[in-house]
């Protein structure tokens, strides 16, 4: 038999739901911008410069940037907001009971363009319901041992 989540678990795993939710957007949004960063870059040569010579917002070659370099502070902010997304699966991985292969699964919607999106919606969709079946079988099941005591 399969293990699958405790219904002690079950308050635990709705809130990791909930966060997992949100940094699933937040670094869907970020992923898009890193994309659009990388364009920028490797497609237009430059780094977004914020406050540099050339004005409040310039497209600059990343060795002439002098002010604050924006498409570094991207990188680095993805990265992080990639590390608390695949915190969350892996909690939700672990509370859940979840294969291998569906937390590697949901951990690309950090990384694929518009994953994460996608994810967001289908994974709770997901879990709720498996939360729903075992707490329906649970209750099945205890009324079925109350009517068995009753009639002994």
């Amino acid at each position: 038999m399969a293990l699958g989540p405790r219904l002690s678990d079950f308050p635990r795993i709705r809130r990791t739901l909930a966060i997992y939710k949100v940094s699933s957007i937040i670094t869907g949004s970020f992923l898009l911008v890193l994309c659009l960063m990388m364009f920028l870059r490797y497609g237009l040569g430059g780094d977004i410069e914020l406050n540099g010579p050339a004005g409040f917002l310039a497209l600059t070659p990343k060795i002439l940037v002098q002010g604050i370099n924006v498409s570094t502070i991207i990188l680095a902010v993805h990265g992080w907001l990639y590390v608390f997304y695949v915190a969350a699966d892996f909690i939700l991985w672990r509370l859940a009971r979840f294969s291998f292969l569906r937390f590697l699964y949901i951990a690309l919607g950090g990384v694929i363009p518009l994953l994460s999106f996608f994810l967001e919606r289908q994974v709770p969709r997901f879990v709720n319901a498996k939360l729903d079946r075992i707490e329906s079988a649970a209750a099945a099941k205890a009324a079925g041992a109350d009517s068995a005591k009753a009639s002994a």
